[in-house]
């Protein structure tokens, strides 16, 4: 057995806990992927956050990371980034948390959302 001498690869996507991801692929591209994998696309079919999938599924929020981020690089989901703050001010940001505890209110799916997505997503009605 030959000693590891390298570090693992990092993946592509450093992916924040509140990136959202939605399944794109088809039940054959995901019946080809690892069964962890396929469950985050089961889960993914109706937009999670990173987070949101690692509770549901039981699954450490760094190995959920990791497969979405596989995922995401095999064009298997798309993932919807968080704005990144270029500015030095470290205070959360309160939009964010009021979304996320408006979600865990279960008062809707569509609360992790930033607000034009989410208007875009939501049924119209005739």
């Amino acid at each position: 057995m030959r000693p590891m001498t390298t570090s693992p690869p990092r993946p592509r996507y450093q992916l924040a806990i509140e990136a959202l991801v939605l399944t794109t692929a088809d039940a054959a591209q995901v019946a080809r992927q690892l069964p962890e994998q396929q469950r985050i696309c089961a889960l993914c079919r109706e937009v999670r956050s990173v987070a949101e999938a690692s509770a549901v599924l039981a699954i450490p929020l760094g190995v959920v990371r990791i497969l979405v981020a596989d995922l995401a690089e095999a064009g298997l989901v798309t993932i919807h980034q968080p704005h990144s703050h270029t500015s030095t001010d470290t205070r959360p940001d309160t939009a964010l948390l009021a979304r996320v505890l408006h979600a865990l209110r279960g008062d809707s799916a569509l609360a992790l959302l930033p607000q034009n997505t989410a208007s875009l997503l939501q049924p119209t009605q005739a």
